[in-house]
């Protein structure tokens, strides 16, 4: 059975097959996006306000350095762009204009028709309009893309991340854009197999960002290396802290990463922005990926090539892995530490 798709892109609504899979409409558009999910049984759109916010950022950013990115072009007469200087608040009026339109005329719909355990996964880019740009008129056009998503169920194997470095990180990392659906496609051919993300990396060891997750390790502490490191209230009873790459290094600024960072610094559990260095894995006691639509994933396996240089094989079975296995001490618990139903009954 197809999974219940919709499309709603100049007006028209497209439904089912006639709405092409999210892969597939990406790489069929430039522009900036944004993709959340609903949440409680279709009742909630997930941190909507931060993902309008990234999704103006990321229009203006794209529009400000690399307005290519947002306007498709005809390969036969390509158009030159110079950059727009994009100020003021207009351009986000203007995205959440659009957006709310589009989410009015396809979500109660698209609410009424998924089945019962699915929540929607929303999807809206922001793409350009080569006509308008000519007329001078509103150049920016709205396509929504709304699909059904059944979230994991957390703490059962099948659920965990098994993760694999294959590549260098990628260029405008602070703006979400499409294109980047095609750019990481070579990136596919070295996936191992039953490796569920691919991470990226500039030197083989700073690990930045997977292609669609933020990057996470609870690591060691080393005390000699944290004295005056800390001293913005965080309590050194604490011989661990949460370790991600900062966006200076070239990664998104993840919705979900944000709330990660936040939420560290709410409980005083030290949160260091430097991209986790895999010659120090050994430290490492957990590893978790994020994005808006998985939220937070505990990581099961790390593969890393031995040596660096081996990707150049291009194919993944001429490379030699490094694997590192994360214990599953709660859920061990959670087995050791069960009660059988039948003695309580």
């Amino acid at each position: 059975m197809d999974s219940m798709r919709f499309l709603y892109s100049k007006g028209v609504l497209s439904c089912s097959s006639d709405a092409p899979p999210i892969t597939t409409f990406l790489e069929s558009l430039p522009g900036s996006y944004t993709t959340t999910r609903t949440h409680e049984n279709g009742t909630t759109l997930l941190f909507w306000e931060r993902h309008l916010k990234r999704l103006s950022n990321s229009t203006r950013i794209l529009l400000n350095s690399n307005p290519e990115l947002i306007f498709k072009t005809n390969k036969k007469s390509p158009l030159l762009f110079s950059p727009f200087p994009v100020t003021g608040l207009k351009w986000e009026s203007r995205i959440r204009s659009l957006v709310s339109n589009s989410l009015s005329q396809v979500l109660p719909i698209a609410l009424k028709e998924r089945s019962k355990g699915e929540e929607l996964a929303v999807t809206a880019l922001v793409s350009g309009d080569i006509e308008k740009l000519k007329a001078m008129k509103n150049v920016l056009d709205l396509h929504l893309h709304i699909g059904s998503y059944i979230p994991p169920v957390f703490g059962i194997e099948e659920s965990g991340a098994h993760l694999a470095l294959v590549g260098h990180g990628r260029d405008l990392a602070d703006a979400k854009y499409s294109d980047w659906v095609r750019l990481r496609k070579p990136l596919e051919k070295l996936r191992p197999p039953s490796v569920t993300e691919l991470l990226l990396s500039n030197d083989g060891d700073r690990i930045l960002e997977g292609c669609i997750t933020n990057f996470f390790v609870i690591c060691q502490r080393d005390m000699s290396e944290a004295e005056g490191k800390y001293l913005d209230g965080y309590n050194n009873v604490y011989s661990v802290e949460v370790q991600t790459a900062p966006v200076s290094d070239g990664v998104l600024p993840g919705v979900i990463r944000e709330l990660v960072i936040e939420v560290c610094h709410s409980k005083g559990i030290p949160v260091c922005e430097v991209a986790p260095s895999w010659e120090k894995h050994r430290l490492w006691e957990e590893a978790f990926v994020t994005n808006s639509l998985r939220v937070l994933q505990h990581v099961e396996t790390i593969k890393v090539p031995q040596p660096w240089e081996s990707l150049k094989s291009k194919c993944f079975e001429g490379i030699s892995w490094i694997e590192k296995k994360f214990e599953k001490e709660i859920m061990e618990r959670a087995s050791t530490e069960s009660h059988p139903l039948n003695e309580s009954i």
